[in-house]
């Protein structure tokens, strides 16, 4: 979908207003890549750091269960 906007300055920026049909919603960090004239705008992922550091923040299980050993069925020609 193209939709047509206008960029303006904000401070010593330059700024384009992202209509409602093709937003992110508020507070949403995107990444800007410029290949010559096309802009691409792509939220922020998280790096593979930031992820682990939020598996590490999860709260520790107070158990563990173990699992019943895996069995693999016998196959002919193998």
């Amino acid at each position: 979908m193209a939709v047509i906007s206008r960029t303006f300055r904000s401070g010593n920026s330059d700024a384009v207003r992202l209509p409602k049909e093709i937003s992110f919603g508020p507070g949403v960090e995107v990444e800007i890549e410029r290949k010559g004239d096309v802009v691409t705008l792509t939220p922020k992922r998280p790096s593979v750091k930031e992820m682990l550091a939020k598996l590490d923040a999860l709260p520790k299980p107070s158990s563990i269960g173990k699992r019943p050993p895996f069995i693999a069925p016998i196959r002919k020609g193998l």
